[in-house]
C-alpha cells in the first residue's frame, strides 16, 4: 500500500483558493450583489455555493469531519444559491467560508492516499445513484472550484473588476 498522499496531484489548489479568497475579500456588497444575467445567481451566492459544496461532497457524502467548523452545517439541504438566495453573505462571511471549508480540503489532501482513491463511497440512504469513488469526489470538488472561479472571472471581466489569476 502506498502512503503517498494526494497533495502533490493538487499542489496548486491552495494557491487557487487563496487567489479566490483575496479577490472576494476586496469586493463591495454592491459588487457581490451583481447578477451576471437574469438566470444566474448573484456573485455572493456563487462564491457561497462553491464553498458549501466542498462541505457537501467531502463531509456529507465522503464522511470527512469538519462540517461543524464551517457556516454550512447543513450543506446537504441549505447551500447558498442551490437552496438559499435570502441570506446574503458579505465579503467577510465569504472569506471565512472559503477559509473554513478549505481546511477540510487541506485535511483530505494530507490524509488521503493514492490507494484510497479507488475506494467506492455510497450513500444509499439518499438513493442508489449516490455511488462515487473517493478519487471522483476529490476531482469533482477541485473541478467545481475551478468551474466557479472561471464563472466569476467572466462576471469580473464584464464589470471591469480584478480577476482570479489561475495562471501565475
Amino acid at each position: 500500500m502506498s502512503s503517498t498522499t494526494i497533495r502533490p496531484a493538487f499542489g496548486k489548489w491552495p494557491d487557487y483558493n487563496r487567489r479566490l479568497r483575496d479577490v472576494v475579500a476586496a469586493l463591495t456588497d454592491e459588487q457581490l450583489a451583481m447578477q451576471p444575467s437574469p438566470e444566474r445567481w448573484p456573485l455572493w451566492a456563487t462564491v457561497g455555493h462553491a464553498a458549501c459544496q466542498r462541505v457537501f461532497w467531502l463531509c456529507d457524502f465522503a464522511g470527512e469531519p469538519g462540517a461543524d467548523t464551517t457556516p454550512f452545517t447543513n450543506a446537504a439541504y441549505n447551500c447558498p444559491g442551490d437552496d438559499d438566495l435570502e441570506q446574503v453573505l458579505s465579503a467577510d462571511q465569504l472569506v471565512e467560508a472559503l477559509d473554513a471549508t478549505f481546511r477540510i480540503v487541506e485535511s483530505c489532501l494530507d490524509r488521503w492516499t493514492l490507494d484510497m482513491l479507488d475506494e467506492e463511497l455510497r450513500r444509499p440512504e439518499w438513493d442508489a445513484s449516490w455511488v462515487h469513488s473517493r478519487g471522483a469526489v476529490i476531482q469533482r470538488v477541485f473541478a467545481h472550484d475551478i468551474w466557479h472561479s472561471a464563472e466569476l472571472n467572466e462576471a469580473f471581466v464584464i464589470a471591469g473588476l480584478p480577476q482570479i489569476d489561475l495562471w501565475d
